[in-house]
Parts: structure tokens; sequence; C-alpha cells
């Protein structure tokens, strides 16, 4: 089975055009996590058919933990599988059985949708963007040995192995302790193209000054925290 987190924050207007495309044969349960919004990001992800948990405190990884709380007590196989995917429509959910299948196949235990392998829309990516991913799965390379191309939120893993990582960050080092627990623990990682497009609203990390600084000192600072 397939199960399916979205972390979302202020996502009104995007939030329902993901959950339409998510295939439905091949998912379980999608799970909508709202990470504090102030707008309708709740109403609108409950007329969609998703199942919505509350959390707080705001950072992208609390949402994703809150997540992986609530699928830990329902009766998961640890071979059953969890896609993380964000909630503002940049990523295609109808791509989603092209990282499934993979460890479906036994062939991964986790699969990273690499933007920089698939089409990029134009603007869809800021400099800062590109070239922090560049830098991270750079220095992931040199000090872990791991090969990865990108820092994509679209994902999917193992619930074993998920549960194994015993994953800790709260805001923005969230993608890249993910991967480099992968390589530290010697999990079958792959990365499978994947397009991309302009949000939907505004981003509230990359659209700003500060949430790209933010986020950049976080990635580098947990890269080097594992070492």
């Amino acid at each position: 089975m397939v199960y399916v987190i979205i972390p979302a924050f202020n996502e009104q207007n995007a939030v329902c055009n993901v959950l339409s495309e998510i295939p439905k044969d091949l998912v379980k349960e999608v799970i909508v996590v709202n990470n504090g919004s102030t707008d309708n990001t709740v109403e609108q992800a409950l007329s969609c058919g998703a199942t919505v948990l509350d959390e707080l405190r705001k950072g992208y990884g609390f949402a994703c933990l809150k997540g992986i709380d609530y699928l830990k007590n329902k009766p998961i196989a640890g071979s059953d599988v969890v896609v993380f995917i964000d909630a503002d429509y940049s990523d295609y959910p109808a791509e989603m059985p092209n990282l499934v299948e993979p460890i479906r196949k036994g062939k991964a235990d986790l699969v990273i949708g690499s933007r920089a392998l698939g089409k990029k829309e134009k603007g869809s990516m800021t400099p800062q963007q590109v070239f922090g991913n560049w830098l991270a799965t750079i220095l992931m390379k040199l000090f872990y040995n791991a090969e990865f191309t990108d820092l994509g939120p679209f994902r999917a893993i193992r619930f074993d192995q998920l549960l194994q990582l015993n994953m800790k960050d709260t805001t923005y080092g969230w993608t890249v302790e993910m991967q480099l627990k992968a390589a530290k623990h010697g999990l079958k990682c792959m990365e499978v193209p994947v397009n991309y497009r302009k949000r939907i609203g505004k981003s509230k990390v990359s659209g700003t000054v500060k949430g790209t600084i933010m986020a950049g000192y976080k990635i580098l600072w947990t890269i080097f925290k594992y070492l």
C-alpha cells in the first residue's frame, strides 16, 4: 500500500489541485498536515478527500513528523510505501507511480524525484535554489559518498526504512537529513526524473531573502552535523 504525506501552510489555492491528481488506484490514504494555516487550507483539503492533521508548531519537518506519527498508529506493513509531496502544485502528482515502482520491485528503499534530471518550467526554481541543491549534493557525495542530484521534496520510501532513519529535523533540513541518513544506513537509493513547474502562490522559503538564507544555513549545518 501507498500512503501520502503532504505538509501544507496556507495552500488553499493549490492543495486540491494536488489531491485531484494523485493516482487513486495507487494510494490507500492521503494525509494533509496543516502547519498552522490561517486560510482555508483545512476546509479545501477535507472537501477533496484528504485526512487532515493539525501541527501548530511551524516547520516543514514538524509537519512531516506529525504525518509519520499518525502512520505509526495504523496497521501498516514495513514494505508499504510513504510518499512525500508538497502542497503547492509545483510537482506532478501523476508521476507518483514512477517513484513507487522501484520500491515495489525491490530495486530501491528510497526514491528521490530529481528536478535536475527532469524538465523544469522556466522560473520554477530560483538561481539560489539551483545553486543550493548543487552545493548540497556535491557535499553529500564528498562526505557521505551519496549519489544524488537534487534535494527534491517529491520522494518515496519504504515505511520500515523511514522509521529506521529516526528523522529528527523540524524545519529546512528535513530533505537532506533523510538522504544523508539513508546513505549512512546503507539504504538502496535511486533517483527518477520528475518535472517541475511554477508553484501556485509565493514560496515561504525561496520567496523571501530570510527564508532562503535560513534554509541554506540549515541544510549545510545538517550535512556537517551528521559527519
